[in-house]
């Protein structure tokens, strides 16, 4: 059994301590928008924020997360999709099969709250995601419209 607290919601799920985080969101939890790529870490599809810091889910064990910790999905990260970062995705129109494009989301949202003006090396550093469509300068110019997104309001 293990007690998550999943985008705001604590839940008591029975589950092998070793099965991937990944697994647990998708199949105890119905949370299926963090997705199955690589199952190494590597391509970040499966990219969630534990603390809010980016967290690639499909090998981290369910048994390496605190109860106090807080794991956001981007089902959790806006109700509507009114986050910022979705927003510029969506103002850009970032995502061509979109696959990808959660993880991505949810590592966006991570920089943005360590930098919230990142530069191209930050960006370049921080967005290890794959995507298999190449929009990464799509990727990069959205990211930079949701810091300016989010400095504007934030001064408002």
């Amino acid at each position: 059994m293990a007690r998550l607290t999943i985008n705001g919601r604590t839940r008591d799920i029975e589950v092998d301590p070793e099965t991937p985080l990944l697994w647990v969101l998708r199949e105890q939890a119905g949370l299926t928008g963090t997705k199955f790529g690589c199952g190494v870490a590597q391509c970040g599809a499966c990219t969630v924020l534990i603390d809010g810091v980016a967290t690639r889910s499909c090998t981290m064990p369910a048994s390496a997360i605190a109860q106090d910790q807080q794991i956001v999905t981007i089902e959790g990260l806006s109700e509507d999709g009114s986050h910022p970062v979705q927003q510029a995705w969506l103002a850009l129109d970032v995502p061509q099969c979109g696959y990808c494009q959660a993880g991505m989301i949810m590592a966006a949202a991570a920089l943005l709250n360590s930098t919230p003006t990142p530069s191209d090396d930050d960006i370049s550093a921080e967005i290890t995601n794959i995507c298999r469509c190449g929009t990464y300068n799509r990727v990069r110019a959205a990211i930079k419209l949701a810091a300016e997104t989010m400095s504007t309001s934030q001064k408002g």
